[in-house]
């Protein structure tokens, strides 16, 4: 895999939260981190990273290009906006955050100035967020499958999305796992808190490392330390081939995001 299985997930914390989730992630080990540019949190990620004085070329920075972003003559300007605000040089990984609503900027205009952000040195890897088998093809079309590093996508055990993983990894493209917990749903799950408690791991921890052992890469956020410290952990477990199996029998495409407007047509 082409970026790190584990890393550090910030949607939806804002300000000194984001900070401090930041820095205490970065404290305990973590260096990955993922950004947007709808978060509105970028300046504060840069904030707690260049506050941490970890070496650059230790860390991972991926973020995300908006909608509002898309056309050609505004994605390299939005993301040099946001290498100011990470206070970076460059990104290694850009995502394409969602697909153009109604189609307003082709995909391969957008994939073609992404993969121009790339040759320019602004972000190390591209690659797509959210995209559904037929999206995938035109960004294939568009820029090559070798250019295209990852698809993140909403995928948890009540949602396996199985069509779209298949055809991304015949296609060499990584799968980034997020909201990989179900915003705490799965972690109730009988199931699951039944192979935790043999393991003598967390509901959370089983989650993450089925994720990971699937191949996928996952985000989790926290702003508590001890999640943050014990999510960590989940890179040392490995769960038999018959955990997995059984955590394969609770997909029910149970989706949590589809914001109207934005979402394509889901496979």
């Amino acid at each position: 895999m082409s970026i790190p299985a584990f890393g550090l997930g910030t949607f939806r914390l804002q300000g000194q939260v984001v900070i401090d989730s930041v820095s205490t992630g970065l404290a305990l080990g973590y260096r990955a981190i993922d950004t947007a540019q709808i978060y509105e949190n970028e300046a504060e990620v840069g904030e707690a990273i260049a506050a941490s004085g970890i070496a650059r070329e230790e860390l991972f920075i991926t973020s995300k290009i908006w909608v509002a972003n898309f056309s050609g003559d505004r994605l390299i300007d939005s993301l040099e906006e946001s290498l100011r605000k990470l206070q970076t040089d460059y990104l290694d990984l850009t995502l394409i955050h969602w697909p153009s609503p109604d189609d307003q900027v082709p995909v391969a205009e957008f994939m073609g100035a992404l993969l121009e952000a790339k040759r320019l040195g602004l972000t190390r890897q591209i690659g797509v967020s959210n995209f559904t088998v037929d999206l995938m093809k035109q960004a294939i079309a568009a820029i090559g499958a070798e250019h295209i590093a990852t698809n993140q996508i909403e995928l948890h055990p009540y949602l396996q999305n199985r069509k779209v993983v298949a055809f991304a990894q015949s296609q060499g493209i990584g799968i980034t796992s997020y909201m990989t917990l179900a915003y705490g749903e799965v972690l109730k799950d009988p199931l699951v808190q039944q192979i935790a408690e043999r393991l003598q791991a967390t509901p959370a921890q089983v989650t993450l490392a089925w994720a990971m052992q699937s191949g996928y890469a996952v985000i989790p956020s926290s702003t508590r330390r001890t999640n943050l410290e014990s999510n960590l952990k989940a890179r040392e477990l490995t769960l038999s081939e018959a955990d997995m199996d059984l955590i394969a029998t609770l997909d029910r495409g149970h989706r949590l995001t589809s914001p109207k407007g934005i979402a394509p047509n889901w496979d």
